[in-house]
């Protein structure tokens, strides 16, 4: 059977309620790899069913979370046969994510002797490249897949992302947990992090990363500030979710700057494991061991859960510190990006169609003009060659000659005598 051109008749529109049964059963026929909790680009997934409202709600004034998330559905002979979901990475929205892409199986468009059918990877490149087209203020996409997870590497390869960095991610007993709050932490500088903070937060997260990975986050300094709204978001989280997040930095009072930094999301009711987020300067590596001590300290008073962290390919002594304190290895992903440059389209200017006779009408001639012969001897006029010598000799040429023709001038009386 042939396939079609990805330029078939499948329409692209924003989700509306009456798909959440076609996702929910897209979502059931093709179940995507979950990642660990504590994955450094894709947030943990939620339900567009329950959050529908919300969402919808958001969607209809001015606010910071106006566009997130932003899903698309793909319809195609009135059923929906594909789902995409793409939120902003950082606060600028230079840099977006895409969250997930559920395609069906396959897709048949027309019945009969030679029916035409749609691959995954034909209506998963139509919604990827709608959103890249869409969506303007992205000029840089990111996305995070699970290695193992050939469908996906396929159809995002398909569509122009090329690897930008390997995570792995680990998991920390309980029992390692206690082991390491037995150590006292050697942190006399440990602050804790407010909005005053993120100019040094910023420094920090800067020097942590390879210059290919910090271009594509585009991180700035008001994306370690957290607004008023934002508060509020994140206190009404923590009530359903049961969760409560602590964080710190170090400070090096000899340079002025942060060398290290921690945040964990504690579950306080045991339900899910604890997830820690550490960035440390390359230059300090000795301060491992005594932020994993503080984080282990404050997660003794909780009950008993393992710790989940990532660790990415350019931070090779983090891997090494995890695997001599017997951490377990539970994930392996991909980060992949791929850049957008939007053509701004011209529009053709009102004066290029005119010509010049038509701007300049009223500097043309009443009527043809007729050439005709110009004497240059005619009108030049020469002085005679006999006046020409007269006046040369007449002319003195000297002092004497002009004293000489003085005297010989006739006195003439003053009109005042």
């Amino acid at each position: 059977m042939p396939r079609l051109p990805q330029t078939a008749n499948a329409l692209i529109r924003p989700v509306q309620y009456r798909d959440l049964d076609a996702i929910d059963q897209l979502t059931q026929q093709s179940p995507e790899h979950e990642l660990p909790h504590c994955s450094a680009v894709r947030e943990k997934s939620v339900s567009i069913r329950n959050w529908y409202g919300v969402m919808k709600l958001l969607s209809l004034f001015p606010n910071p979370l106006q566009n997130l998330p932003c899903v698309h559905v793909a319809e195609l002979n009135q059923r929906i046969q594909g789902m995409i979901q793409v939120s902003p990475f950082n606060r600028t929205r230079s840099t977006w994510r895409v969250d997930r892409v559920v395609v069906a199986p396959a897709i048949v468009e027309s019945e009969g002797a030679e029916a035409q059918v749609m691959t995954q990877v034909d209506i998963g490149s139509l919604l990827i490249r709608f959103c890249l087209e869409r969506i303007w203020q992205a000029r840089t996409w990111v996305l995070e897949i699970d290695v193992n997870d050939k469908a996906a590497l396929d159809l995002y390869r398909h569509n122009g992302f090329q690897p930008l960095a390997n995570m792995t991610y680990w998991s920390i007993s309980p029992e390692q947990l206690e082991e390491l709050a037995e150590r006292e932490p050697d942190l006399p500088n440990l602050l804790p992090v407010s909005n005053a903070d993120a100019q040094l937060l910023y420094q920090l997260d800067t020097m942590a990363m390879p210059p290919l990975v910090r271009q594509v986050f585009d991180r700035h300094v008001q994306d370690f500030k957290v607004s008023v709204f934002g508060s509020l978001v994140e206190w009404a989280k923590q009530v359903f979710t049961r969760t409560e997040v602590v964080g710190g930095y170090v400070f090096e009072p000899q340079r002025k700057a942060a060398i290290g930094y921690f945040q964990l999301h504690l579950c306080r009711d045991g339900s899910q494991p604890h997830i820690a987020h550490l960035t440390v300067n390359p230059a300090y590596t000795w301060l491992y061991p005594e932020l994993m001590a503080q984080m282990a300290r404050i997660m003794q008073d909780l009950p008993a859960q393992s710790l989940q962290m990532a660790s990415p390919d350019y931070q090779p002594e983090r891997e090494e510190y995890l695997d001599s304190i017997g951490a377990e290895r539970i994930g392996h992903t991909l980060l992949m990006s791929r850049s957008v440059w939007h053509k701004v389209r011209e529009t053709k200017s009102i004066a290029e169609g005119l010509q010049l006779a038509e701007m300049l009408q009223n500097l043309q001639p009443s009527r043809k003009p007729v050439p005709g012969r110009i004497s240059m001897l005619k009108s030049v006029k020469l002085p005679a060659p006999e006046k020409a010598q007269e006046a040369d000799k007449s002319t003195p040429k000297s002092v004497q000659e002009l004293m000489k023709a003085a005297s010989q001038e006739p006195h003439r009386e003053d009109p005042c005598c």
